[in-house]
């Protein structure tokens, strides 16, 4: 198999490892996203800082009836199976919580780039679709918005792994269109911002994977407005290259198999850092993280519990 996939990305550049996004590798995150997260701390969610706390809410749906243990509230006593069997049980509920949630995942001609690994867009995908096997996990819903060149793919919010499967499998369909589509020029974000505003309730959950480049003249004045409506968080995608770039020559290659070298002196201006960005958003109350694409799924699996933990 490995010597096969080898030899289709020698005569397809679009099927080399961190180009060609696999839904069946989307699929196989879910045991990285679940690490750690079995049935007995379900509801419990790790914040940055290290404090772990129970999410709010008993809830009013019922879950399960158990036996009693010391410890548990006498007004959760459940009087038919106590008085069936003679001996205490207790009731138990679902968390309160309906988390509806949108992946807002950017796919335009921007994002189709990468020096290490992988592109930016296989790193954006690749930890949205963890925190999304976290979310459908926990009981919650999962949609997505895919935004390339052309029509953005649209996965209405579902529970379960049914959904996860639908929002993969768009995934990685979007992603193979973006790559072959060719486009040169980013439209802007803010379409799918409110695509993506459209498919949530007041109080929903926006999450959104991307670089921000070139988002529109009004990215920021939608996102301050979408804010008082819903919770919305930054996964701000950063390429090593962007980061550090040393005074040099780079070649560089195209999908389409063009090949040249750009130059990169001391006099460039660099651009505003990821973690600049992520200071400003905060101040207007819209949170995030710094996603290094060369890190891979490993190190996003952790940060994708903490941003689940405030979700």
């Amino acid at each position: 198999m490995a010597a096969q996939t080898r030899a289709s990305a020698d005569t397809d550049p679009l099927l080399a490892p961190g180009i060609h996004l696999s839904g069946e590798a989307l699929m196989g995150l879910r045991h990285l996203a679940r690490r750690g997260f079995g049935p007995g701390t379900r509801t419990l969610a790790g914040l940055p800082g290290g404090i772990v706390t129970r999410r709010r809410g008993r809830g009013s749906e019922p879950d399960d009836v158990r036996l009693w243990s010391e410890g548990d509230d006498r007004r959760h006593i459940d009087r038919n199976a106590t008085a069936r069997t003679g001996i205490l049980h207790v009731r138990t509920h679902h968390d309160e919580r309906d988390r509806a949630v949108v992946l807002l995942v950017d796919l335009r001609p921007s994002m189709l780039f990468g020096t290490k690994r992988a592109l930016r867009s296989v790193a954006a995908a690749e930890a949205l679709v963890l925190l999304g096997w976290r979310i459908v996990g926990d009981g919650g819903r999962v949609g997505l918005v895919a935004l390339g060149a052309g029509e953005p793919v649209v996965v209405r919010p579902a529970s379960g792994e049914r959904a996860m499967t639908a929002v993969t499998g768009a995934l990685a369909l979007a992603h193979a269109r973006a790559l072959a589509d060719g486009a040169t020029q980013d439209p802007a974000l803010t379409g799918g911002l409110t695509l993506a505003q459209s498919l949530l309730p007041s109080g929903g959950h926006l999450v959104i994977g991307s670089a921000l480049d070139a988002p529109g003249d009004d990215f920021d004045h939608l996102l301050t407005v979408m804010a008082e409506r819903l919770s919305i968080r930054l996964v701000l995608v950063s390429d090593a290259f962007e980061r550090a770039r040393p005074p040099g020559f780079y070649p560089f290659a195209t999908p389409d198999g063009r090949r040249g070298t750009v130059q990169a002196s001391r006099a460039d201006k660099a651009p505003p850092s990821a973690d600049a960005r992520l200071v400003a958003y905060a101040r207007r109350g819209i949170e995030g993280l710094r996603l290094d694409v060369e890190a891979g799924p490993e190190a996003y699996a952790p940060l994708m519990e903490r941003l689940d933990a405030v979700l």
